[in-house]
């Protein structure tokens, strides 16, 4: 089986919320006037996540990707405005920046394999507006550092919680540190409902603003048109009932899938201490990752490449998601072919160049690194091989076990 924890957790619990709605027979995100028996799972959904998160606010969208499209345009982010984004990050992060019209300058990683704080200050100039840390592979970014940048320049940040949806740092949860956070329920997330999306702040104004771009320009929680209210322009990107439901039953299990996750990663790096020729990427809070991969970090390319041949996985340099330089459809010059036709790449302003090579330090980090799957398995991210939210402790050692043989023969 392929997917995030959540996939692997549905039951009895998302089975009643979606009968419930389908019973109903209303699964517009909003009641119809006239309508009986209305179940309002988006706005439970909006509700009970706000108060897990330690937020005022929470706008279901359809997606991650469209959660990041609301945030930008809440913050006002526009033509020719940059936004610094680390380049190992998934695609959506560029995309949703380069849709709302912005420039993305991309950020060089550390060895948590998340945004670096001691390369964001050389890349701000007057246009830049906003960082937006991604909490990947569930691990939290130094978010100390970050903030401490933001203040100083006066920056807005955007929070993409949408790997690490639950997890904390410092005892706060992911997405409370930011001006506003996306966070992603596809099938490779914490939690999921095949696809959907939220954004959440604390900010009024900011729940707005992202509200009424995820609904035609509405205000939030309307009841019907509300004509001659309307103060922007929007889209409809509106999460429904069914996906709600689903959602719903999926967060009340968030903080034990989380729980049995950590105690899973924990055995199974126990038992690989002391491996010669590999160590740990860095977590920047241990007790507050979402523990769904194992990320192990070798000497050189050579030996990740080995490695990832003798396990089916592939260094994360191959990652054509995550990776900028395998982004196509971003770098300067390449000419992507469809169909027997081809397309050039479009150039971006303010004279920004993307292109293989242009951050080493990411590069070099990511052709030594490697996934295991604990929560997560996916073999885009590399982590085709490992365990799972429902592996047992003879299945963890097993596997342990192998992965020790396979690096020692390295």
């Amino acid at each position: 089986m392929i997917g995030g924890p959540g996939t692997f957790s549905y039951g009895a619990e998302e089975r009643k919320e979606l009968m419930d709605v389908v019973e109903s027979g209303h699964l517009f995100r909003f009641p119809i006037e006239g309508s009986e028996g209305f179940r309002h799972k988006v706005e439970s959904l909006e509700r009970e996540l706000a108060q897990k998160m330690g937020l005022r606010h929470v706008v279901a969208t359809n997606s991650g990707a469209s959660a990041l499209m609301c945030s930008l345009a809440a913050l006002g982010i526009g033509a020719g405005d940059e936004v610094i984004v680390p380049g190992f990050t998934f695609v959506a992060c560029m995309s949703a920046v380069v849709l709302s019209n912005a420039v993305p300058v991309l950020a060089e990683i550390d060895e948590s394999l998340t945004i670096d704080p001691r390369k964001i200050e050389e890349l701000i100039t007057p246009r830049t507006r906003a960082i937006m840390p991604v909490h990947l592979l569930g691990n939290p970014c130094d978010m100390d550092a970050v903030m401490d940048v933001a203040a100083r320049h006066k920056l807005r940040v955007i929070e993409d919680c949408c790997q690490a949806v639950g997890a904390s740092y410092k005892g706060r949860r992911l997405g409370s540190y930011g001006d506003i956070a996306a966070y992603s329920f596809n099938a490779f997330k914490m939690i999921s409902s095949g696809d959907g999306g939220a954004v959440g702040t604390s900010d009024d104004a900011l729940h707005e603003r992202a509200y009424g771009f995820h609904d035609q320009g509405h205000k939030p929680m309307r009841r019907g048109p509300e004509i001659g209210h309307r103060t922007m322009l929007g889209m409809n990107l509106r999460m429904n009932e069914l996906t709600g439901a689903v959602l719903l039953a999926q967060l009340r299990k968030l903080d034990g899938i989380i729980e049995t996750l950590r105690a899973k990663k924990a055995r199974l790096k126990e038992m690989l201490q002391g491996v010669p020729n590999v160590r740990f990427r860095r977590i920047n809070d241990e007790a507050g990752e979402c523990a769904t991969l194992l990320t192990l970090l070798f000497d050189t390319a050579e030996q990740a490449e080995r490695f990832g041949k003798e396990t089916g996985n592939t260094p994360l340099s191959h990652s054509n998601w995550h990776a900028y330089a395998n982004m196509e459809q971003l770098l300067d010059g390449a000419t992507v072919a469809e169909s027997g036709c081809s397309y050039r790449c479009p150039r971006y302003p303010a004279g920004r160049e993307y292109r293989k090579g242009m951050l080493p330090q990411t590069d070099d980090l990511l052709s030594r690194a490697v996934n295991i799957s604990v929560g997560v398995v996916d073999k885009g991210l590399g982590a085709g091989f490992g365990v799972n939210v429902h592996s047992t402790d003879d299945e963890i050692e097993r596997v342990a076990h192998r992965l020790r043989e396979i690096i020692r023969r390295l």
